[in-house]
């Protein structure tokens, strides 16, 4: 049985499957990297910018990439909070696996693509947790579901049943509405601050144009060079 057929089919029959599957069918974007800024936080904004003008959907979303406690990479994805000189922002909660593999491994690495566009955008570096006062305003600045959520305090663990998690969900909600300032202490905020900050622009005929960003002095000023498709 072949994959068009529904099945699981054999190795090679998966391989030409996935060997026709369309790929950068643009219409792809234009970059010039000779008129690209100093900064690349400049340049990251004016790109998703393009993303959400172009309708990707989620355009704000980026895959978090860490170290866990069997030195293996873990990975999922998140949302941007805020991207400034000071760097990319996310939020998680302590508890949760990517928090203490944070804690253990304070550095991470972050990946934006943009299909539509045939864009992505890589950069990894050391991450700061944030002061407690700033973290718990990010937290209030949530919907009430999913600062109930936050509240639970139980990300990844074991669920024995959907009935558990929710009659803990009705309480944390409940917890909520009679305490709108009801803040997790677990809840945290995250920067990373890249040394490399990569912009990766695909081309139909494979020459794609890569352009990297280096500092490695987080004080200093920012160095570029084009990099090899």
């Amino acid at each position: 049985m072949t994959v068009a057929d529904g099945g699981t089919g054999r190795a090679g029959d998966v391989r030409q499957w996935l060997r026709g599957l369309d790929v950068f069918a643009g219409p792809l974007a234009d970059f010039d990297p000779g008129d690209a800024p100093a900064d690349p936080v400049g340049l990251f904004l004016d790109w998703l910018r393009a993303a959400v003008d172009a309708g990707v959907p989620d355009p704000h979303a980026m895959t978090l990439s860490t170290v866990g406690e069997d030195g293996c990479p873990d990975a999922r994805v998140l949302i941007l909070k805020n991207v400034d000189s000071g760097g990319w922002q996310f939020a998680a909660h302590a508890g949760s696996p990517k928090g203490r593999q944070l804690a253990d491994r304070p550095r991470a690495a972050l990946t934006f693509y943009w299909p539509l566009l045939g864009r992505q955008v890589r950069l990894r570096g050391a991450v700061e947790p944030a002061a407690p006062e700033e973290s718990a305003a990010d937290l209030l600045a949530r919907s009430v579901p999913a600062r109930a959520e936050v509240l639970l305090g139980r990300q990844s663990r074991r669920l024995d049943s959907a009935g558990e998690r929710d009659r803990a969900f009705r309480e944390a909600l409940a917890r909520v509405t009679s305490d709108p300032g009801a803040v997790s202490p677990e809840w945290t905020l995250y920067t990373v601050v890249p040394a490399h900050v990569e912009f990766w622009q695909a081309d139909k005929d494979r020459l794609h144009k890569r352009l990297r960003y280096e500092r490695p002095d987080p004080s200093g000023r920012w160095q570029r060079h084009l990099l090899w498709p």
